[in-house]
């Protein structure tokens, strides 16, 4: 039987693995694995279609309903031209703080969980305790939704709570933003600029949308907040285009352009209208273009949609988290997680974890000793209620 290592050890050994996004997971999903199951504990993998990836689902204690799930990301953001202090991939102590990699979002609460587990099957809990682990959260939350159901579909044993490790600073989270994002690509005709009325830039097509993005900004920045909607921040939806390429010349109107474009949604605005929305001012742009040259186009991409997260009244998963923070405030947060998705596949669900999420995708990431520490202390509590 392999040794249980402790929290600290399991937080070097995820750090030491650079599981960026683009690059896949499978030599973390392979150790965690073997580690797990070296205990006794019951693990299955889901893979991406490609099999370049994959979540895992663990399982420890009775094999019964009505146990508490960890849920937390493989994947971790690049580190490309950040300048870091010291090896990102190493997990290194300075000055209080832990650095590296993911060290915040999220593989701290990572490692906290994989002890939490063991511990689980050597301390013989009443109820079980179980582990979501995914990969491509920084990309959309794209590899929850087919997690949840390969659970559901094998039977396990259903959780009367999940727990989503995001870095919350150990407060819960009961609320957040819903998330959906496009890729748009513009097909636009090429002239010589000087004759640019006789063609259609898809460079400047695309400036009609990013300005109608910076008008509906505009709009809901201005509008009162509806009822929970003032609680996060900022209090209104918004529509961000973060990258955009086309063209080929400076004096050729561009026959191409990519942009992306998302949405961060208050519950007052749902994802579905905010979809109608953009589809309705790409019909506007379109027919323009299509005035002048009828082979110019739009087409849009749908390429994440991760619904919000909703308070529950009197959620099994708040009361938990509560009992085991002593926090009683109210916290939501703007960006999305996974959580929305738990609680759409009927799980009582809420966000907390260590660390401070302005730590997250920074160069020298980090996560402090302190929350750590108080993480540790949050899974034992935990592991004492499951033996409840």
């Amino acid at each position: 039987m392999v040794s249980p290592l402790t929290p600290r050890q399991l937080f070097e050994k995820l750090v030491s693995f650079p599981t960026v996004s683009r690059d896949g997971n499978l030599d973390l999903i392979d150790w965690v694995e073997e580690y797990l199951t070296g205990f006794g504990i019951h693990c299955a993998r889901v893979w991406n279609p490609v099999r370049s990836k994959a979540s895992l689902y663990a399982h420890a204690g009775p094999w019964a309903p009505g146990g508490v799930m960890l849920s937390g990301h493989t994947d971790v953001v690049p580190v490309d031209g950040q300048d870091w202090s010291s090896d990102p991939w190493e997990l290194t102590e300075r000055n209080g703080r832990l650095y590296g990699r993911g060290a915040c979002d999220m593989k701290g609460f990572d490692a906290l969980a994989l002890w939490a587990l063991v511990e689980a099957r050597t301390r013989d809990v009443a109820r079980p305790l179980q582990l979501a682990l995914s990969y491509d959260e920084e990309l959309g939350c794209l590899a929850a939704p087919a997690l949840i159901a390969a659970m559901a579909r094998a039977d396990l044993p259903r959780a009367a709570a999940v727990i989503v490790g995001e870095p919350s600073m150990l407060q819960v989270v009961t609320g957040h933003k819903g998330n959906i994002g496009f890729e748009i690509r513009l097909k636009g005709h090429e002239v010589h600029s000087s004759m640019q009325h006789k063609g259609v830039s898809a460079v400047m097509e695309a400036g009609r949308l990013i300005q109608w993005a910076n008008d509906v900004n505009d709009l809901n920045r201005a509008r009162p907040p509806a009822g929970d909607d003032g609680l996060f921040d900022p209090p209104w939806t918004t529509v961000h285009v973060g990258e955009i390429a086309g063209g080929t010349a400076q004096n050729i109107t561009a026959a191409d352009c990519r942009m992306g474009l998302d949405y961060r949604c208050v519950p007052s605005d749902s994802l579905e209208a905010c979809r109608a929305a953009l589809m309705a001012e790409v019909a506007r742009v379109e027919a323009g273009m299509q005035a002048i040259r009828p082979e110019t186009g739009i087409t849009v991409d749908e390429t994440f949609s991760v619904p919000a997260l909703t308070p529950e009244p009197d959620g099994a998963a708040e009361a938990l988290a509560r009992r085991l923070t002593g926090d009683n405030a109210t916290h939501v947060v703007s960006y999305a997680t996974e959580a929305g998705q738990f609680q759409e596949g009927g799980f009582s669900t809420v966000v907390c974890g260590p660390g401070d999420i302005a730590q997250a995708h920074q160069p020298d990431e980090y996560i402090t000793l302190d929350q750590f520490r108080q993480g540790e202390a949050f899974m034992a509590r935990l592991l004492d209620h499951l033996k409840e």
